[in-house]
């Protein structure tokens, strides 16, 4: 039988439990999770943290937000027993991550406002991508198609391309339409809606809509 921890109301007594939990005398069901079994709930946790945020009921984000930790402290015991990291090379990641890119804090570089410091952030991912040759390697494929579409807009605007103004935006829209109406198979139909459903995701960015 396994001890419940002292602790409980830190990180390390969560990740004693879950330890526990996969050790070989705890939980069955813990012990035959994997990283791909436990996809789907770290994506509903991150959902239900997100609605939490939405109604702004505190109590109910304490708790989400803790649900979320969990799965990404079950992905760190897996981790650590397969020998692929440990919780010390997320936190260096993490931490390196975040210094690297507020040269204004940790640095002497000075920045007039926000706007600054969201344009200086993109520039040192552009730095820190090295080899990736578009501005669209890193989206993530795994988001929800309307975030990923909201993603590549928005990488695509840093890069330049973008209109003067909302009307070449929604000239694109009509012509995405139109080039839809015109597709004669399905392949091409199916290719088409998505043109026009990222031209629409475009013209929301424009309105600033999420």
């Amino acid at each position: 039988m396994e001890t419940a921890p002292e602790s409980q109301d830190t990180y390390q007594g969560l990740r004693d439990i879950i330890a526990s939990l996969r050790a070989p005398d705890g939980c069955p069901w813990d012990q035959e999770q994997t990283h791909s079994s436990l996809r789907r709930n770290l994506l509903e946790e991150c959902y239900e943290a997100l609605e939490a945020l939405d109604v702004g009921n505190s109590q109910s984000l304490s708790e989400e937000l803790g649900d979320v930790l969990m799965q990404i402290v079950f992905h760190c015991q897996m981790a650590e027993e397969n020998g692929d990291f440990t919780d010390a090379d997320m936190f260096r990641r993490i931490n390196e991550k975040l210094i690297h890119r507020h040269p204004h804090v940790f640095g002497d570089v000075v920045v007039k406002d926000a706007l600054e410091v969201a344009a200086n952030w993109e520039e040192t991912k552009k730095k820190e991508r090295g080899a990736q040759v578009s501005v669209l390697d890193g989206v993530a494929k795994a988001m929800p198609a309307l975030g990923y579409g909201q993603s590549i807009t928005f990488r695509a605007s840093q890069a330049g391309f973008e209109w003067d103004d909302i009307s070449g935006v929604m000239d694109k829209v009509r012509e995405e339409i139109g080039e839809m109406e015109a597709a004669s198979t399905k392949a091409e139909k199916e290719r088409e809606f998505g043109d026009v459903l990222l031209s629409l995701v475009n013209v929301a960015r424009w309105l600033d809509i999420d």
